[in-house]
C-alpha cells in the first residue's frame, strides 16, 4: 500500500505563480483572489475544514461551505445543537483550511470565533436550498441511527414544515464569524521548495512573513 500512496500524483504538471512580494496588505483581498481563481479550476472551491476541539481537547474536524467574508471574518454556519456547535460554545477557537490540490494551493487560518446577529443566521438559513433546510430540520445529527425507517419518517415530517413555514429558520441555526489572528497562504513547487507566506496581526495591524517551506 505504501507505494501506491506515494505513486499517486498531487498536483498537476502546471502550478500558478506565486511572488510573495507583490501580495496585498490584508489576508482577505489575497483569499478572495486565490478563490475566485480555484473557482474557475475545481469543484467546490468554498468547501472547507473546519477545526475544533471537544471538552476533552481532543481536535475534531469536518468539512464545511463558506459562507461569506466580510471585512477581518470568515463565516460559516451549522446548528449551535451540533458537535461543532457545541464544540464552539464552549471553546470558540476554531482554524479553517482551504486545499484546491488542482492548484497546489492552501490556506490556513485560526483564531476567535463569534456568533452572528440572529437575524443574520436567520437569513442564512432561509437561503439554503429546500432539501438542505430539510435535512437541518431533521436534527439529531451525528446522533445513532438505529433503524433507517426513524429517518424517512423525520424526513417527511421536516418536509412538511419547511413547505408550510417558508420563512422560518430554527433558533439554533447559527452563523459563525472566524476571527483569524494568521492566515497562511501555501504554493506547491514541483521542486518542493512550495512558497508560504504568514499574515500575521498584532494591535490591529497585518504584518506579512515568508516561511521556510
Amino acid at each position: 500500500m505504501d507505494r501506491t500512496l506515494r505513486g499517486w500524483p498531487s498536483f498537476p504538471g502546471e502550478l500558478p505563480e506565486f511572488d510573495t512580494e507583490t501580495t496585498p496588505a490584508t489576508p482577505r483581498e489575497l483569499f478572495l483572489e486565490w478563490l475566485n481563481e480555484a473557482g474557475e479550476h475545481v469543484l467546490a472551491p468554498h468547501a472547507v475544514t473546519l477545526s475544533t476541539v471537544d471538552a476533552n481537547g481532543v481536535p475534531d474536524a469536518r468539512v464545511v461551505i463558506l459562507k461569506d467574508v466580510d471585512g477581518d471574518t470568515w463565516a460559516v454556519a451549522t446548528s449551535s445543537e451540533s458537535p461543532k456547535g457545541v464544540q464552539l460554545a464552549k471553546n470558540p477557537f476554531a482554524a479553517l483550511t482551504f486545499f484546491w490540490p488542482g492548484r497546489g494551493r492552501q490556506v490556513r487560518l485560526r483564531g476567535p470565533v463569534s456568533l452572528a446577529d440572529p437575524d443574520v443566521s436567520a437569513a442564512d438559513f432561509t437561503a439554503r436550498p429546500p432539501a438542505s433546510r430539510v435535512e437541518a430540520f431533521i436534527g439529531r445529527q451525528s446522533q445513532v441511527l438505529e433503524d433507517p425507517a426513524d429517518l424517512d419518517r423525520a424526513a417527511a415530517e421536516a418536509e412538511r414544515w419547511v413547505e408550510e413555514n417558508p420563512g422560518v429558520a430554527p433558533e439554533t441555526w447559527t452563523r459563525y464569524l472566524v476571527t483569524p489572528s494568521e492566515v497562511e497562504f501555501w504554493q506547491a513547487s514541483h521542486d518542493r521548495r512550495h512558497r508560504r507566506l504568514r499574515y500575521r496581526r498584532e494591535n490591529g495591524t497585518w504584518h506579512k512573513e515568508r516561511l521556510w517551506p
